[in-house]
């Protein structure tokens, strides 16, 4: 039992010791763990203490070379304003000193105005004595007062002006002439698209007939190329509607209309229609046409019984088949002024076949007249003359329409047969009413005018001859008479063509009535 006890108090003992041996080794492995804490933390607070110096001043430095740096782009600033300052400084003395001479100068030219003015005024009084001076010696030498010269020179002036007037007048015209071609294709346009008329269209347009309405499809080609290569080729415009069977070609030129129907009803009778294949019928069609111009003159030639025509004038002839006047075919009434022209030659014995001949060819200028500028008369005389025609001839041609004095028997029976075929009862749209009528006024307005003595209508109303008193209209007036009775003529009377106005003195002067 002690024994017991004596183990139990030795445990204990030993359990005591022990825990007051481990109790104080974890007390110095505390303190020794708190020791190189707290070492670790002043090493710490040391580094982080020279970490910030360093820091601070590496900071210090970057702020002290941006305030340079800054500094030096503030100096830079400035120095560049004051430079620019002192540049605008510079350009505004200069600019004083610019303004400083002008004045000067201005300065200088009134000075000199007003001495100019100064001798200016003394020059005015001295024209005004001697002007004064000058009237009383005119009064004195002629014997006038000066009511008397003051009516004198009015009169004259009166007479310069209407002569300058006339000039300018003659001036204005011949710039209007230089635009008179463009204007008259515009009016004509104009008037074409305003005007429908029923024989507008008749002698206008060709219909070509179709075995069927598909034919129009193929005329029309893919995506249109058929039918705009036959327009280019022909400069005719091809009209396909709901018509049936049926296509119109439309132009104004009846060669181009006529080359592209024959150059159309081959293709359809062939049926291949493609660019290439339009334009060789177009090729073909166009020597077709030409040959039937030849035909056409060489058989008016061979009914008129006219040889030794040159080959050129003769397809010219051809070529008439096509040109209309007044609605009248101008190869039909060029053969039949030839007949008539035969006909009376040979009733008064003169050269029948000669008469036939200027007969033939009176009108050849018409063949050309829409494409060269120019009458039909100018330019018949300039074809005869080209292919040696004989003088006879190229004045009967000259004067058929009386431009000219006649010069022989047979240029004036080519007159009166051109007037006799013109006005034959449904020759032409215009009645034999019409043109007296239109004589009658046209007479009327010209003898309204003052100083007229006697006016004749003539050429079926294409001319007015105005006989005036040479006492009561001088040169000058002539000018503006014309001037005025034209325009008169213009605004009173609708008429085909023109009217050409001749006034005659002693000098002719002539204007036409557009």
């Amino acid at each position: 039992m002690e024994t017991v006890i004596a183990v139990v108090v030795a445990v204990v003992v030993t359990a005591v010791a022990v825990y007051f041996i481990t109790t104080a080794y974890h007390k110095k492995v505390t303190e020794t763990k708190i020791g190189n804490a707290e070492e670790k933390a002043r090493e710490i607070i040391d580094e982080a203490v020279k970490n910030a110096e360093t820091k601070k001043r590496e900071t210090m430095l970057e702020v002290k070379e941006e305030s340079i740096r800054v500094k030096n782009d503030l100096d830079k600033e400035v120095k560049e304003r004051r430079a620019e300052i002192q540049r605008s400084e510079r350009r505004v003395v200069q600019k004083e000193e610019n303004l400083d001479r002008k004045l000067e100068a201005i300065e200088k030219r009134e000075a000199g105005f007003a001495a100019r003015e100064e001798e200016i005024n003394k020059q005015k009084a001295q024209v005004a004595k001697l002007n004064e001076e000058r009237l009383q010696e005119l009064e004195r030498i002629s014997g006038l007062t000066s009511e008397q010269a003051k009516e004198y020179l009015l009169k004259t002036v009166e007479e310069d002006v209407k002569l300058d007037t006339a000039k300018l007048i003659k001036e204005m015209e011949h710039r209007a002439k230089e635009e008179a071609d463009k204007k008259a294709k515009e009016y004509v346009v104009n008037a074409i698209q305003k005007c429908a008329a029923d024989h507008v269209a008749e002698t206008t347009i060709s219909v070509v007939q179709l075995p069927n309405d598909e034919m129009k499809g193929r005329i029309i080609g893919r995506e249109g190329r058929n039918i705009r290569t036959l327009e280019t080729m022909t400069g005719v415009d091809l009209i396909i509607d709901d018509t049936p069977e049926a296509v119109i070609l439309s132009g104004f030129d009846p060669i181009r209309r006529e080359v592209a129907r024959i150059a159309l009803e081959k293709l359809i009778v062939d049926g291949r229609i493609h660019p290439a294949r339009i334009e060789e019928m177009v090729e073909k069609a166009q020597k077709e046409v030409e040959t039937m111009i030849r035909e056409e003159g060489e058989a008016a030639t061979l009914e008129v019984g006219v040889h030794g025509i040159h080959p050129e004038l003769v397809r010219l002839l051809g070529r008439m088949r096509f040109r209309t006047s007044y609605g009248q075919n101008a190869l039909k009434h060029s053969v039949e002024v030839a007949h008539l022209s035969g006909l009376l030659a040979a009733e008064i014995g003169v050269d029948v076949r000669m008469a036939k001949r200027a007969g033939l060819l009176h009108d050849i200028g018409k063949s050309v007249d829409h494409d060269m500028e120019g009458s039909h008369i100018q330019l018949g005389v300039d074809l005869c003359r080209k292919y040696k025609e004989s003088a006879l001839v190229i004045n009967a041609v000259e004067a058929h329409h009386g431009d000219v004095e006649p010069e022989s028997l047979i240029a004036c029976i080519v007159q009166a047969a051109d007037t006799i075929s013109a006005a034959r009862p449904g020759a032409r749209r215009e009645t034999l009413e019409t043109y007296s009528n239109r004589l009658k006024q046209l007479e009327d307005i010209s003898n309204g005018f003052k100083g007229v003595e006697k006016s004749f209508a003539i050429q079926a109303g294409r001319e007015i001859r105005v006989m005036v008193i040479p006492e009561q209209v001088s040169d000058a007036d002539m000018v503006l008479m014309a001037r005025e009775i034209s325009k008169k003529i213009e605004a009173e009377m609708e008429y085909p063509g023109q009217i050409k106005v001749n006034v005659i003195r002693e000098s002719r002067v002539t204007d036409y009535a557009k």
